[in-house]
């Protein structure tokens, strides 16, 4: 169906009354009327409809646009994509539209960007990790496959250059790797940031198995709605029909969810706190839940979305609602950057719900777990004797907690800390752990087994 003119146009959005059967997420193809500039050809998606009236959200600029001859079909289709194997290696923008200069590519299917629901008895309980070659992620809080782990950042933290190291170094060992790919999203970034992505990823080789969706500051707002939607089906694509095992990295959720914001507020919605609307967290479910393992296929969607919190505030809405849908989270510390230890992951309040499954004997080592748990618990026995020695001296500590302290800060130096371009095997993390821990007395290691402890430590009695 065509309808000529439209009643109202608001920024990115273009109200029309009388419309015949809309559908919610219907692609709608627009012949714009720029007057003496001529027409262009724009698409939107049909967000609201309220009786007769049918909200449109337009893909482009709107600046210009005339009522008179303008023209909006509506498809009676959603928003799709198009894909094959030869995605692998190329650069997209935040509609879809091939932007490397490489040429276009070839589709054998078109895939519906929104997904398809995954029916909850047909999914696998995620097993084994991906290594990322970071050890505070690798040794204490391990990515497990079909997972979704959060980075929790703030302003002027090294997530990019966080993002760009993981994008780099993550691989399935094993026969998997072979099968292994990264689909990266950036959203709302700046022209020099995209360039340092593409760069990095050139440079270091990896740029042949990653598929890069990237949405610039300048774009319109709305088409960062669309962008993490877009990578999330190239994902599910690579792992259900193409049976690899598939990473998706998202920067920056906060700038999906601003635009989310915005577009609600150029709707008239009622807000729900800080202003965001009030299906804020159903709009983060239906991307974070794309991730998984399903019955009947050998890959996987494992996904590390990553988020700025304003103010380091880890009760806004954004930090605080994705940690209810997903499996835990990595935190950045703004105390750990300024000390130049980077990446500056918080160990304490970082966490992997999924991480006891899929590590051990069978999939990493038989001490992981256990190391695991006495590196995080002794870290915050080293943090407590700190702040203590910052009230009644350094000197005044017993023996014990002087101990403690040098534990903490070769933990922070040697565990935690990495250069920008150290790729470590998961051997190298758990034995640079024991290292750290043989700092202490054996009778300080309470959370390992004696066998562990017999085996593996070799320091003080």
């Amino acid at each position: 169906m065509e309808y000529k003119g439209f009643s109202e146009l608001n920024g990115q959005l273009m109200f029309l009354d009388g419309v015949k059967n809309p559908v919610f997420d219907e692609l709608v193809r627009i012949k714009a009327d720029r007057g003496v500039y001529g027409e262009e050809q724009l698409i939107g998606r049909v967000i609201k409809i309220s009786g007769g009236r049918v909200v449109v959200q337009v893909f482009g600029r709107t600046d210009g646009i005339s009522n008179g001859n303008s023209v909006c079909a509506f498809t009676g289709r959603p928003m799709e994509t198009g894909l094959s194997a030869d995605i692998l290696g190329r650069t997209f923008d935040g509609l879809g539209r091939v932007c490397d200069g490489r040429g276009d590519i070839f589709p054998v299917t078109r895939k519906d960007i929104n997904g398809s629901a995954i029916n909850p008895v047909k999914r696998v309980y995620p097993r084994n990790y991906i290594k990322t070659g970071i050890s505070a992620i690798d040794g204490t809080a391990t990515l497990i496959r079909g997972q979704k782990l959060p980075v929790f950042s703030g302003n002027g933290l090294p997530h990019d250059r966080l993002a760009a190291q993981i994008v780099r170094q993550a691989s399935a060992e094993g026969e998997d790797g072979k099968n292994f790919a990264v689909v990266f999203a950036a959203i709302g970034v700046s022209r020099d940031t995209m360039d340092f992505f593409r760069q990095t990823f050139e440079e270091s080789g990896a740029l042949s198995r990653v598929v890069m969706y990237v949405n610039l500051a300048s774009d319109p707002i709305a088409e960062r709605l669309i962008t993490p939607r877009l990578a999330l089906t190239a994902a599910e694509y690579l792992a259900f029909e193409k049976n690899m095992h598939v990473l998706a990295v998202i920067t920056d959720m906060t700038s999906y969810a601003e635009a989310l914001r915005e577009v609600s507020s150029s709707c008239g919605e009622i807000p729900g706190k800080k202003g965001y609307p009030g299906y804020l967290y159903s709009e983060l479910a239906s991307l974070f839940e794309r991730a998984g393992i399903v019955e009947g296929s050998s890959g996987s969607v494992t996904q590390i979305p990553i988020l700025t919190m304003p103010n380091d505030d880890i009760t806004h809405p954004m930090p605080d609602l994705t940690g209810y849908i997903t499996e835990g989270q990595i935190v950045l510390d703004r105390r750990l950057h300024l000390k130049g230890v980077y990446p500056p992951i918080a160990v304490l309040p970082s966490l992997s719900r999924l991480m006891k499954d899929g590590i051990g004997d069978k999939y990493t080592r038989r001490d992981h777990p256990a190391l695991a748990n006495q590196l995080t618990a002794s870290y915050a026995k080293a943090e407590e004797a700190e702040a203590l020695a910052s009230v009644i001296g350094l000197e005044e500590l017993s023996e014990t907690d002087k101990k403690y302290i040098a534990y903490g800060k070769m933990f922070e130096e040697r565990f935690i800390g990495q250069k920008k371009y150290e790729n470590r095997s998961m051997e190298e993390t758990l034995n640079i752990g024991w290292d750290c821990l043989r700092l202490l007395p054996k009778s300080e290691l309470n959370r390992m087994p004696p066998e562990i402890t017999e085996e593996f430590f070799q320091g003080e009695n």
